[in-house]
């Protein structure tokens, strides 16, 4: 069995509508999401954008406060712990590397700035030597620490974000869309990099990201999230062998093939509609307004998840009737 590291249970993250003062509106972010990571690996989220991925990974970091539901982290409950003592544990890389650097900081200082809070470094030179060795890990080198982010490309600002979330030398890292800002061509250097250093850290992953494909390449198991709900959650392979909840299906439909006639010959799931808003969300399964096999109980129910094969849990009507 393996050891969970971060645990959470019936996670809700409502954020109040500006100007709803008489009628008081929450936009339902996070609505009862519950998952668990178990040390050393990665769970991927997926979703299309505003489903509740990043808001997902910035409540467990409490960079917001959750509405409701308990986050554990390595057996202790955080929900409502002083955070202080856990930064160095759990970090985050954010997703726009042009927006997460200090323009006014030296890339030294960037990455030194967590080793000054946590007082990590026992003189000036040991602090330097720190940062370049930091520096070092993520292919960069003692040059550009004296520089500012504008002198960098996307795809190098994003490594000075991941070695200032290593600065502290945390056990787990959420990664919020670490790669959809920059090239194709880049995409992969950094993935490949977020995996070598796991396997040199010994860290544990929540990567976050919208790109199927991907997730799959990095992840050990995938949750499927949508408006706000966690719809499938299962190992990499099973997801993409057997997936069962008909959103997952429709995403992963619409992964490009590189054969032509694979292309042709793959069956491609449309969805109807548009998203529902977060603020006022359909009733019993929220993804019912738009799914091929809604009936009357996904409109009076929601959906409960539960394990369908070893490991693989799901939240849909349809299963419970096969």
């Amino acid at each position: 069995m393996s050891e969970k590291l971060l645990e959470v249970k019936g996670l809700k993250k409502y954020f109040p509508v500006k100007g709803a003062y008489l009628h008081k509106a929450f936009v339902q972010a996070v609505d009862d999401v519950s998952f668990f990571i178990n040390k050393g690996e990665t769970l991927g989220l997926v979703g299309e954008s505003g489903c509740g991925k990043t808001t997902v990974g910035r409540t467990i970091l409490r960079l917001h406060e959750p509405t409701e539901g308990t986050i554990i982290y390595d057996g202790a409950d955080i929900t409502k712990a002083n955070m202080l003592p856990y930064r160095k544990r759990m970090q985050i890389v954010f997703q726009d590397p042009y927006a997460s650097l200090n323009p006014r900081m030296t890339v030294g200082d960037i990455v030194g700035e967590a080793i000054d809070i946590h007082k990590l470094a026992s003189s000036t030179k040991d602090r330097k030597d720190m940062i370049v060795s930091l520096l070092e890990h993520v292919g960069l080198n003692s040059e550009h620490a004296t520089r500012y982010p504008h002198e960098f490309s996307g795809g190098q600002r994003q490594r000075i974000g991941i070695a200032r979330s290593l600065a502290v030398s945390p056990e787990f890292i959420v990664c919020d869309e670490p790669i959809s800002a920059l090239d194709v061509s880049i995409q992969a250097q950094i993935i490949n990099m977020f995996e070598d250093l796991q396997e040199k850290m010994g860290l544990t992953y929540l990567f976050i990201a919208h790109d199927l494909s991907v997730v799959k390449h990095i992840s050990n198991r995938i949750g499927v999230m949508y408006l706000g709900k966690l719809m499938e959650v299962t190992a990499s392979k099973e997801l993409y062998k057997m997936p069962l909840h008909p959103y997952t299906q429709s995403l992963l439909s619409a992964i490009p093939v590189p054969d032509p006639k694979m292309s042709r010959e793959k069956k491609r799931i449309i969805l109807e509609g548009d998203v529902p808003s977060p603020v006022n969300p359909p009733s019993g399964c929220r993804f019912r307004t738009r799914c091929r096999y809604a009936m009357e109980i996904c409109a009076q129910q929601v959906p409960e998840m539960k394990e369908y094969g070893t490991g693989h849990f799901a939240a849909c009507h349809k299963l419970d009737q096969q």
